[in-house]
């Protein structure tokens, strides 16, 4: 289930979404089912990407890798930092749609907020290699238009509206995760 899943919001993002609306799941269900096992790959491969692979300075071929205490204490925060940004994208989606003539529904918002990152999931595997995060980050961006193509079907968001509850919700995200990003970034700098 999982797997398909997965493959159909990349690839039938359009059915897939009117799919996902008319599940009856709990956000415990979305939650533990999908975003805490697909949550794990950018972490776990981050990890892995700074202890065994390391980080180039770019300085010559110096190469700089993180001891697994601390990677793994790093994966750890991010992983339920994370998880918690999913929690609070939720909250915001649905806070902001009567703002768009939307219809609030905190299991959908939470839907939407976890099932359009799945591209970041999956591009998380990229984290191996650290020199290839600008490539995970640049293909984590089809999130957006995953974003784009829910917001109509899982909080009945008008047509003319969709654009600017995107772009609001894009920035707010966007908030979200640079602090999610300082928080289990500062665990490299203090430890």
């Amino acid at each position: 289930m999982l797997v398909e899943r997965v493959r159909d919001i990349l690839l039938y993002p359009k059915n897939t979404w009117i799919k996902v609306k008319e599940e009856s799941v709990s956000f415990g269900q979305v939650l533990t089912n999908y975003a805490v096992p697909l949550t794990a790959i950018p972490a776990i491969f981050g990890l892995l990407g700074f202890t065994i692979v390391g980080i180039n300075l770019g300085v010559g071929n110096i190469v700089y890798r993180i001891s697994v205490r601390v990677a793994f204490l790093w994966a750890i925060i991010y992983y339920v930092l994370t998880l918690i940004g999913f929690y609070l994208e939720g909250i915001v989606i649905n806070a902001l749609a009567p703002s768009f003539s939307s219809q609030q529904n905190a299991v959908n918002a939470f839907k939407l907020a976890v099932y359009s990152s799945t591209p970041a999931f999956v591009a998380g595997i990229l984290n191996l290699v650290p020199q290839l995060r600008i490539l995970s980050f640049l293909l984590s961006l089809y999130g957006i238009y995953l974003l784009y193509l829910g917001l109509p079907v899982m909080m009945k968001t008008p047509r003319d509206k969709t654009i600017g509850y995107l772009i609001v919700t894009v920035v707010v995200v966007i908030v979200i995760y640079l602090i999610v990003g300082a928080l289990a970034g500062s665990v490299l700098r203090i430890v």
